[in-house]
């Protein structure tokens, strides 16, 4: 439990940027009388600027125009924004869930440059070897020496073995031995790293596909499972960068991270609103334990400023 409430402390300072302002535009509109039109319409604008996006921000702030409040005060609006958020957050809630009868369960893990899918698949690899599941990593950005020496680190720090090549190396071709070595070794879960590509990419995109078309040479199913990881500071961007690699890919679900360096935390909210795909994690610092399952209720209340 003490843990649990730690991650929620971290969760809110994560957000503080997001909050902050949300909660003093929130603060500045709302002092007890009923609110009318235009305040409502104030506050849509407050929620369209914290990035949960116009429709999303519409729907929220309709919803609290019908509220039958006692008082419509800045703690009475603030609870009812949480709790309709969580309304839409729960469905897409969903921890990363690896299916005991694959051998192993095959996560590929994707994103745009500077994403921090390297540091993520480390994070993820530190939660799930200490859930007491046996854990391999595959050095699949090939391109970045850095990255390859990155996850070898993660490797170590976290007891997961690490299957990598030399830099220039075929991703696909490493993806391949990758799980012809986990199957061998009867791990329950790979994560294969991929080189940061712009959705934009045409090139990079197919390359993609290439490493997915080959996994499946091994398995039909491959892969299990398809993050896209978003960097939180990107806000609204984020909905292309989802766009393109669902169609392209059909990522399953996504891992936003750098939360605690944005005011752009609303973006999961509209995110989840326009796509329904599971957010799987998120993360609020550099620690191993700064990336945790998302949880609908203590994020919506972290982001209005609520304890």
């Amino acid at each position: 439990m003490a843990d649990s409430i730690g991650w929620i402390d971290r969760l809110k300072a994560g957000l503080g940027r997001t909050s902050l302002a949300l909660g003093r535009g929130i603060d500045g509109l709302f002092g007890g009388s009923k609110p009318d039109a235009q305040t409502i319409q104030n506050l849509e604008d407050l929620l369209i600027m914290s990035d949960l996006g116009v429709t999303t921000a519409h729907i929220l702030a309709e919803k609290v125009s019908r509220e039958r409040f006692e008082e419509a005060t800045a703690i009475t609006v603030r609870d009812a924004l949480a709790r309709e958020i969580e309304t839409i957050l729960v469905p897409i809630a969903r921890p990363l869930e690896p299916d005991p009868t694959r051998k192993p369960h095959i996560v590929l893990v994707t994103g745009v440059n500077g994403s921090g899918k390297t540091t993520t698949i480390g994070k993820l690899a530190h939660f799930y070897k200490a859930r007491g599941l046996n854990v391999m990593l595959a050095a699949g950005d090939t391109f970045r020496a850095a990255a390859i020496e990155q996850l070898k680190i993660w490797g170590e720090r976290t007891g997961c073995p690490v299957i990598a090549s030399q830099p220039g190396a075929d991703a696909a071709s490493l993806a391949y031995d990758a799980v012809a070595r986990a199957k061998e070794a009867g791990v329950d879960l790979l994560f294969i790293d991929t080189a940061g590509r712009l959705q934009n990419r045409k090139e990079l995109m197919a390359e993609l596909e290439k490493i997915v078309r080959v996994l499946k040479k091994l398995d039909a199913d491959a892969p299990h499972d398809c993050l896209l990881v978003l960097d939180a500071t990107v806000g609204q961007n984020a909905h292309s960068q989802v766009e393109t690699f669902k169609q392209m890919i059909g990522i399953t679900g996504l891992v936003v991270t750098k939360l605690d360096g944005s005011a752009k935390g609303g973006v999961i909210v509209a995110l989840a609103e326009k796509f329904s795909l599971p957010v799987h994690a998120i993360g609020v610092g550099e620690t191993a334990d700064d990336l945790r399952p998302f949880a609908a209720r203590d994020f919506a209340r972290a982001l209005v400023g609520l304890d």
